[in-house]
Formats: C-alpha cells, sequence, structure tokens
C-alpha cells in the first residue's frame, strides 16, 4: 500500500481524535488543514495566504468576529432578562406559540436567502431561549435546570431545523448549486438549480408540518414535567422531616 497517497486524509484522523477528546473545534480544524496542507507539498506561506484568503472571504467567520462581540457586549446589559420581561408580561404567550412563530418566520427567510439574519449566536442564545423560557416561567414559577435544558434545546434544534430545510428552496444557495454542477458533471441534463429548489418545497412543507406538530405538545410535556419535579421536591422535603422528627 503507498503510505504516500494516504498522507492527504491525514487530517481526517486529526479531526476526529480532536474532537473525540474535546479539544479547542476551532484548534483542531486548523492543525487539521495546516497538516493536510504540509502533507500535499504546499509551503507555509502559501497555507497561510490560503488561510487567510478563507478567513477574509467566509461570512460565517465574519459574523463570528464582528456580531458575536456585539451580542456578548448586549448581554453583559441585561438582553436575556428584558426579553423573559417583556414576554412574561403577554398572557397569550407560551413556549410552544413563540417557537411556531420564530420556525415560520426562519424557515421563510431560509427560503429567501435570508440564512445570516438569525442563528444560534444571533437569535437563539441571546433572545429566543430567554423568551421561551420566560414565558414557561410565567406559567409555572420558577423551573429547575434540567427543564430550562430541555427549552434551550427546543430553541436550538428549532432553529436548526427551520433553517436546514427552508435554505434548500433558495435557488442560489450553496449546496443547491452544488448539487446542480455534480448533476452535469455526470452527464444529468435538464435539472436545473429551479427545479432543485421547487422539489425542496414539500420536504420543506413536510419539515414544518411535523415539527408544529412536535411543538404543539411542548406545552403540556413542560407541565407534565413541572409537576413532576413539584412531586419528587414534596417527597423528598417528607423524608427529610421525618427524619429530623426520628
Amino acid at each position: 500500500m503507498d503510505l504516500n497517497g494516504l498522507l492527504p486524509l491525514i487530517g481526517i484522523p486529526i479531526v476526529v481524535a480532536g474532537f473525540a477528546l474535546r479539544f479547542n473545534p476551532l484548534l483542531v480544524v486548523t492543525v487539521a488543514g495546516l497538516s493536510t496542507g504540509l502533507s500535499v507539498g504546499m509551503d507555509l506561506g502559501t497555507l497561510l495566504e490560503t488561510f487567510g484568503e478563507k478567513f477574509v472571504n467566509s461570512r460565517s467567520l465574519a459574523t463570528f468576529v464582528l456580531i458575536l462581540p456585539v451580542i456578548g457586549l448586549l448581554e453583559s446589559f441585561g438582553l436575556k432578562e428584558r426579553a423573559q420581561d417583556w414576554i412574561a408580561s403577554m398572557a397569550s404567550a407560551t413556549s410552544a406559540r413563540i417557537l411556531m412563530l420564530y420556525f415560520l418566520v426562519r424557515q421563510g427567510a431560509g427560503a429567501l436567502g435570508l440564512t445570516y439574519i438569525g442563528g444560534q449566536a444571533q437569535t437563539v442564545r441571546p433572545l429566543l431561549a430567554p423568551m421561551v423560557e420566560g414565558a414557561a416561567v410565567a406559567r409555572h414559577g420558577p423551573l429547575p435546570e434540567p427543564i430550562r435544558d430541555k427549552l434551550k434545546a427546543h430553541s436550538a434544534a428549532c432553529d436548526n431545523i427551520a433553517v436546514f430545510f427552508g435554505e434548500d428552496i433558495f435557488i442560489a444557495f450553496g449546496a443547491v448549486l452544488l448539487i446542480d454542477a455534480f448533476l452535469k458533471e455526470n452527464g444529468i441534463q435538464g435539472i436545473e438549480p429551479l427545479t432543485l429548489g421547487l422539489w425542496a418545497i414539500p420536504t420543506a412543507l413536510a419539515a414544518l408540518v411535523i415539527h408544529m406538530v412536535r411543538l404543539t405538545r411542548l406545552d403540556a410535556s413542560i407541565r407534565r414535567d413541572v409537576a413532576e419535579w413539584e412531586a419528587s421536591q414534596s417527597t423528598n422535603r417528607n423524608l427529610t422531616d421525618n427524619k429530623v422528627a426520628a
């Protein structure tokens, strides 16, 4: 077996090992990229130039560098608390209704190519999750950490699912163009980006319906979880009182 031919794949085990050992993801990816580049004969100057070019051209990194500090500053001035207070003042707001509305807006925006107006860092952590928690707290009182984590997970999943199935409808989306190029390279003609976008609509609608059904059960699920937690707390208090009395 020609080991030299496998050297360009060295980045794969580095990424797998780095993520398995829970190292910093950015460091792992950087080391994997440098290792792969050096293994195929690229000099260090060319590698650094490539990294810099991709950094400047990447909108995701621009979001990380420019938006995250702003979000952090807003959080330090109580953005999450203000969002919770605002939602708590609305009698009709529930966790499920907030997530349903966000899902509709996020998927619709993704279908129009506006994928960067929301996201985990921009909206889910500082706004959506606190609003969902605030609605639950207004109805059930203080929540234990497991229920708060459950609401945060639902908020993150709502964003991911909505944008994942919505962005494929946008014909200028990178994945759609990649599929189109792949089909043409393999001799499959007559399938244009518009066709791919249209065929993505039924999948997006199915994801919408399925997730809405899941969300309709969320409020009842929270109510059950809170009741079980309160029952367990009451049982623990009774056991403690009995031990003290004994």
